[in-house]
């Protein structure tokens, strides 16, 4: 799963609890426990054992731990058994696994496309 990305440059490891706002200039693992909400300019990466309750804010978000909230991805967002994800997604892209539990809404728009409406 990590294979591809930059060098990670923090990691929250097994066993470790945060309550708070985190936020990473680059890539992230995190493997602990989160309350609050998390932002990084660059990769999220959930990894299996993490539990999750937080918003995350990131250009791309990889899950395979526990998500309950909100997740805005700039680029996409990859879903790989055996997560469970409970919340709404905002991106352009989804990938999410055959087997994984998910309980929620997704938007998906083309970043490319204005968000304004169009006259009538």
């Amino acid at each position: 799963m990590e294979q591809g990305h930059g060098e990670i440059s923090a990691i929250i490891e097994e066993g470790c609890k945060f309550e708070g706002n985190l936020s990473f200039n680059g890539v992230a693992r995190i493997a602990g426990i989160v309350n609050g909400s998390i932002f990084s300019n660059d990769t999220v990466i959930i990894s299996e054992g993490a539990v999750i309750n937080a918003d995350i804010n990131a250009n791309v978000v990889l899950i395979s731990g526990v998500v309950k909230g909100n997740i805005k991805a700039s680029s996409r967002v990859e879903i790989i058994k055996p997560a469970r994800f409970e919340g709404t997604l905002t991106t352009p892209s989804l990938i999410v696994e055959d087997g994984v539990i998910f309980h929620g809404t997704t938007k998906m728009r083309d970043n490319n496309t204005p968000t304004s409406t169009r006259n009538v």
